[in-house]
């Protein structure tokens, strides 16, 4: 294996609990449900994207496979990861809180959150843009490191809702104190960095860059 993987173990620890904490619909959900029930209701809801994203990846490395050879059209959607990612880090940036707003649903908190996450455009955008990308090049680098980016992603997203499952169960005050907040800034900074080498990889594929 060559010395590139830490940085792929690096990327998906940094974009899963970017994504885990970030709020949005599933957290919202996990949040609600944490309050209305109890916070293994809230935990179910965490484990959705297990179920939903997998005939995303999919779908989406197959997409990719085919264009394998058409670095102009990988330079785009490098362009287009560089400013989701952007996206990602200013919003976090813009963090205050989370509101939480309790939801009379009757408790089905698995199905909720799979149907959260299937509605929600944030996967199909985050998986065709960023996170299939970095797991075509990461397969050229060498075999192990694709699966250590899934697997530091999820880990690391599945890990930091569940944490806020237990936390929101305990006190809803860790939702919105500066502990939060001064963590939601500290990633959107460095989301900002990852956002500027997709950008770079992309104008290089287009011949704009150096290198």
């Amino acid at each position: 294996m060559d010395s590139t993987w830490p940085h792929y173990l690096a990327t998906g620890i940094l974009l899963g609990i970017s994504a885990g904490l970030a709020p949005g619909p599933l957290l919202a959900l996990v949040i609600s449900e944490t309050l209305r029930h109890d916070a293994r209701a809230g935990v179910r809801v965490a484990f959705a994207p297990l179920l939903t994203d997998l005939p995303v990846i999919l779908v989406t490395w197959v997409i990719l496979s085919r264009l394998a050879g058409l670095d102009a059209v990988l330079g785009l959607i490098s362009l287009a990861g560089g400013a989701f990612v952007f996206s990602m880090g200013y919003e976090s940036l813009r963090v205050r809180g989370l509101e939480v707003r309790s939801l009379a649903i009757p408790s089905r908190s698995l199905t909720k959150g799979v149907l959260a996450n299937v509605l929600s455009p944030h996967p199909y955008l985050f998986w065709f843009s960023v996170g299939g990308p970095i797991i075509r090049e990461a397969a050229d680098s060498n075999p192990v490191s694709p699966w250590l980016f899934l697997l530091s992603f999820y880990l690391l997203l599945i890990g930091s809702k569940v944490l806020l499952a237990v936390l929101a169960g305990r006190s809803r005050s860790y939702l919105s104190g500066s502990l939060y907040r001064g963590i939601m800034r500290l990633l959107g900074l460095l989301l900002m960095v990852l956002a500027g080498a997709l950008v770079y990889d992309g104008l290089r594929r287009l011949g704009l860059g150096g290198g």
